[in-house]
């Protein structure tokens, strides 16, 4: 339903969709909204904490309202509802999606092992920016040449992408603190200011740890009260915010005059402009309408938030303005919160909603944790981490323990430590903020590069949003004692993290590329590699896409025998969210028929699922068994000896496997498409008719030794290297690579491809030291 509802937003509708449409949106009220919706618990109390008093007058509450009014206006409606969204990854969405697009549209990818085979793949393309334009064409060329050349710019590129997706992480421990603990903020108008603080806290903490310790079992099992609750909270805010309206000023709509924020900043100045970091909390969750466009369709958000979440957040910000504007003489500055502006009858009901609303945004806002950290390890930009999916249905949905347990833990710290919403609120605001700036100059990037629209264009873009977003962040960024701290430091912790994996990650595949064996010396050893060749398939992993990894030498000069099969395995990632199943493997073949070497590339898009049992095997097996089938014509050892001793030329963008027509053949230096061969892809068929269809003896010998192989059983050979300092390397490069990237190496998890449930499989590691 996702596929089809995710096609919405770009062809017309049709009559019949209608109702696939607003069921998404409604559903997508308990997965996006969670946490934009619960903003009202905390934004007038952050705001008015310390910096602004509001007098006898209403010129500060009218000027915060205003400033909330056109602060939700501009950047979640006009901004993203309108422009961001467009801005799709073949339907997914969030920071690196907007990554993923421009390093499709220009060649700034940093993965090592980049081929001009990927090109070929069916999503990998995506062009619906609109008609393009001679001056979008020349500007767009241009800013390409520039970023294709220049590798500082693409590294900065990359740190932009990393630092949102830091940001995004830091969100992830800040939002369920402060909405939980605003959410029972409620009790602080049933006892005294210092009672409070030991009960808040206490209750605040017991349902995070509630929280966290239910993720495990995945969203889909509480899913469905997610949407029931949002839409009951949001009817519930917009009510008592319509009754604030009528009950105590009709007349507060004139605050939404943009006249109100030039008089507010005029009369409170530096106080006025140090309680926009407080103001700027109204729109957390926005990111989640881009983040979360992959599981629902570009239409089916926006209906959601115009129709609904947008004026009920209206709506109970003008009714808290309208209730504060007859209430000026407040006892306590802790009492000009949410609930105080409830009736007392309703009360004790709507902070009971409130809890489950705060439970429900903060579900949304881990799982997004979980797809960001999962994103950045399928492009090596993070450790590898066990992921475990909790629904069979739901691909999205998924569950990594050890981040699960590390953003408990920290947002325990984080309430304990603070104690109240003024320093989490000041910690979560310049995380919301640092994110939206990153998705503005990424999306000004795929204005140019992948829309084709004139520069101009996107330089409007960027200085339009990029101002107003830039103001907040100078208001946060003022308060970074007060605990904006936070954000920066867990964001720089796992930016480290990340960068760190990445370079060594690169360094190392390089070492591989510099020392992979030449086919010369496999042509020479014959037929059987100079070994006994014992019944099986053996799967020698490599990250080489071209060329024969060092480790295989080792078996070969150490060991007696080898397996009649052997296939030299690859998984990579791709910058595209998804691969299609008949697009998965690109199948080669390594020296003559006899030898029975075979090349497998899997490809993998950041959305992709991992098999993890049997599945895997038979889609492995069969996909040689498409490639022998299909294969008319083979080499001579001399072809076979020149096309694999192409050089990897930079970064092993360069892939020449040799074989038939299922072989790609080429370069991207090159960029002769219409010199490529024709890229084909594996099936899955049944052996059995593979044979009625073939008539070569030998191609029907050989997929029958295949099976045979795969009957005596398939082993996982892999190498365990240790990854050193080559000598001469600078201070910073020997900490980063020895000590850094080692440890990260020792305590991540093994490759998922290391792991998968092979039947009747058992695993060798060969140890390496690779000098780097």
């Amino acid at each position: 339903m996702d596929l089809e509802a995710r096609n919405y937003g770009k062809n017309p509708i049709k009559r019949e969709s209608w109702k696939t449409v607003l069921t998404l949106a409604y559903q997508s009220l308990g997965v996006v909204y969670g946490d934009l919706s619960t903003s009202p618990l905390y934004v007038y109390k952050s705001t008015f904490a310390e910096d602004i008093q509001h007098s006898e007058s209403n010129d500060e509450i009218y000027g915060v309202l205003s400033f909330v009014f056109w602060t939700l206006t501009l950047i979640p409606l006009l901004k993203y509802v309108f422009i961001v969204l467009r801005a799709d990854d073949n339907g997914e969405g969030g920071t690196f999606a907007l990554y993923s697009l421009l390093c499709r549209h220009a060649r700034v990818s940093t993965l090592p092992n980049c081929q001009v085979a990927d090109e070929e793949l069916s999503e990998y393309k995506n062009d619906d920016g609109g008609v393009e334009t001679m001056k979008g064409r020349r500007g767009s060329d241009r800013i390409r040449t520039t970023l294709e050349k220049n590798k500082f710019l693409q590294r900065v590129l990359l740190i932009l992408a990393l630092i949102g997706a830091c940001m995004v992480i830091g969100d992830g421990v800040l939002t369920p603190a402060i909405s939980v603990f605003s959410a029972v903020s409620g009790l602080e108008l049933s006892m005294s200011k210092e009672q409070h603080q030991y009960v808040i806290v206490p209750v605040a903490c017991i349902i995070l740890i509630f929280l966290f310790s239910i993720q495990h079992y995945g969203t889909h099992r509480l899913g469905f009260l997610f949407a029931p609750i949002v839409v009951l909270w949001l009817l519930c805010i917009s009510g008592i915010g319509l009754y604030n309206i009528i009950h105590w000023n009709p007349h507060v709509y004139q605050a939404l005059s943009p006249y109100y924020m030039y008089k507010f900043l005029k009369k409170t100045q530096t106080g006025g402009w140090m309680s926009l970091g407080g103001i700027l909390l109204c729109i957390t969750g926005s990111e989640a309408m881009f983040a979360d466009l992959g599981h629902f369709s570009q239409l089916s958000i926006q209906i959601a938030f115009t129709s609904v979440v947008y004026p009920s957040l209206i709506l109970a910000y003008m009714g808290q303005a309208a209730y504060l504007s007859k209430h000026h003489f407040i006892e306590s500055e802790y009492r000009i919160g949410f609930y105080v502006s409830v009736p007392e009858k309703i009360r004790w009901p709507v902070m009971g909603i409130a809890i489950l609303a705060a439970v429900v945004g903060s579900q949304a806002v881990i799982t997004g944790t979980f797809s960001i950290i999962k994103q950045c390890s399928a492009l090596e930009c993070f450790p590898k981490v066990k992921i475990i999916h909790t629904s069979s249905k739901f691909h999205g949905q998924i569950y990594i323990p050890e981040i699960n347990w590390t953003l408990m833990l920290l947002c325990l710290a984080v309430t304990v430590g603070f104690r109240n919403t003024k320093h989490i609120s000041n910690a979560s605001g310049l995380a919301v903020i640092t994110v939206m700036l990153v998705t503005t100059c990424l999306m000004s990037l795929v204005i140019v590069l992948c829309w084709h629209k004139n520069v101009v264009l996107a330089l409007c873009f960027i200085f339009f949003f990029g101002s107003i977003e830039a103001l907040f962040f100078s208001a946060s960024l003022i308060k970074f004692l007060d605990g904006a701290w936070v954000p920066v430091a867990l964001s720089f912790v796992f930016l480290i993290i990340m960068y760190v994996w990445h370079y060594g990650t690169a360094k190392k595949y390089e070492f591989d590329v510099e020392n992979k064996v030449p086919v010369n010396w496999l042509l020479g050893l014959g037929p059987n590699l100079g070994i006994v060749r014992v019944k099986g398939i053996g799967l020698v992993h490599t990250e080489l896409v071209s060329g024969i990894p060092a480790i295989f030498s080792h078996f070969v000069t150490n060991l007696p025998a080898f397996h009649q099969i052997m296939v030299f395995f690859c998984v990579k990632s791709v910058p595209v969210p998804r691969v299609k199943a008949d697009e998965r493997f690109l199948v080669g073949r390594i020296g003559p028929k006899e030898y029975r070497l075979y090349r497998v590339i899997a490809r993998y898009g950041y959305r992709d699922v991992h098999k993890d049992d049997v599945e895997f095997e038979k889609d492995l097996v069969s996909s040689i068994v498409e490639f022998i089938r299909s294969e008319k014509v083979s080499p001579s050892e001399e072809e076979v000896a020149a096309m694999e001793e192409e050089e990897d030329g930079g970064g092993g963008r360069r892939m020449a496997v040799i074989g038939t027509p299922s072989t790609y053949i080429g370069s991207e230096e090159e960029g002769d498409r219409r010199k490529k061969r024709r890229v084909r892809f594996a099936g899955v068929e049944a052996l059995e008719e593979e044979n009625e269809r073939s008539r070569s003896p030998s191609t029907l010998a050989e997929m029958k030794e295949l099976m045979e192989a795969r009957e005596a059983g398939m082993a996982f050979i892999m190498g365990n290297c240790y990854v050193k300092a080559k000598g001469g390397s600078g201070f910073i490069k020997r900490i980063t690579i020895n000590y850094g990237y080692e440890f990260l190496r020792r305590n991540s998890r093994s490759p998922n491809y290391a792991y998968w449930n092979i039947q009747n499989a058992s695993t060798l590691e060969v140890g390496m030291v690779y000098h780097v």
